[in-house]
């Protein structure tokens, strides 16, 4: 069973819907129990940084979610936001993160006068950075559909899955173990989106 958690922020239903599209049944969920049992997880988000841990911790599931994936490594995929609360935390609040990734959340800066602008927003081209499971076999120049002001820096390379550039080349996949996480949105990807999607809900 894969559960897409529902903390109150995120394209919930988008995702469900390109679940679907994958041939795979997914169960929108905020109860801990739900979340117990999930064989995957996805942990969306659209939104401010301390309102997503705020709202995590208040609905009582970083318990679970730490048993989950740190110590059951069940697979997880972090969707925007959702991937940047996998660092230690972010430029754009004071909360921590939940500290499974070595690294942190900055805001794109630019030179005075640049005329790229804040947040990033449209479709960009990804450039894979190491074999992994979730980007394999994906169409040719594989593009992908973000909508963000901040990006997570890794402290290490090798948790990069690809990069995309903006301005600067930035972290745009990372994989780590059984923690896989998109800083741009599958659901909202098309073709390239179903494809990555499908290779999630193949792992084994």
């Amino acid at each position: 069973m894969v559960v897409i958690v529902n903390y109150g922020l995120g394209n919930l239903a988008s995702i469900a819907n390109m679940g679907r599209k994958a041939g795979e049944t997914c169960v929108i969920s905020d109860d801990a129990g739900v979340i117990a049992t999930a064989d995957k997880l996805i942990l969306p988000g659209v939104g401010a940084f301390d309102h997503g841990m705020s709202n995590l911790a208040d609905r009582g599931l970083i318990p679970v979610l730490e048993q989950r994936v740190i110590l059951q490594q069940v697979p997880i995929l972090g969707l925007c936001l959702g991937v940047q609360l996998f660092g230690r935390g972010s430029e754009e609040g004071t909360r921590p993160g939940l500290g499974w990734m070595a690294a942190d959340t900055r805001r794109f800066q630019f030179p005075e006068g640049s005329p790229l602008k804040v947040p990033h927003m449209g479709w960009n081209l990804i450039d894979v950075a190491k074999p992994s499971a979730l980007v394999n076999h994906l169409p040719p120049e594989p593009r992908f559909y973000f909508v963000h002001a901040y990006h997570l820096l890794c402290d290490d390379d090798a948790d990069v899955m690809c990069w995309t550039t903006y301005g600067y080349r930035f972290a745009s996949g990372i994989q780590r173990r059984n923690i896989w996480g998109t800083q741009f949105h599958p659901e909202k990807s098309h073709a390239f989106g179903l494809a990555l999607m499908k290779n999630f809900f193949a792992l084994s």
